[in-house]
């Protein structure tokens, strides 16, 4: 059986305003499919220091949100080659930038 879950663009309006209301900033770089669309988060401070997050299905069914660049240098490309990279594969993805201190806390206490 499939387990319900919310929609991704439920999820990411939830996700904008729980960073609005802790003091931070986020947008929607570009939108994917309203319901299922995968969801990529960059996250900044202070418009540093990116790290891009992707939730990443897990073996017993759960999912888990999993920093995916920057990589290991050896294979460290420009993020911005890797986004257009991953938005012709997947059209349907959405981008979201996060601009709050320890954005990837908030994020995992969302995913809960």
């Amino acid at each position: 059986m499939i387990e319900p879950r919310l929609s991704s663009e439920f999820f990411i309006t939830a996700l904008l305003k729980k960073v609005n209301q802790e003091g931070g900033f986020g947008a929607v770089i570009r939108k994917g499919d309203r319901i299922s669309g995968s969801i990529l988060v960059i996250c900044v401070e202070k418009g540093e220091n990116p790290r891009l997050l992707e939730k990443m299905p897990m073996l017993d069914g759960s999912s888990m949100w999993q920093k995916i660049w920057p990589q290991d240098i050896e294979k460290q490309q420009n993020l911005d080659e890797y986004l257009a990279r991953r938005t012709k594969f997947d059209p349907d993805i959405w981008l979201i930038e996060l601009d709050i201190p320890d954005a990837e806390r908030l994020i995992a206490e969302m995913g809960q």
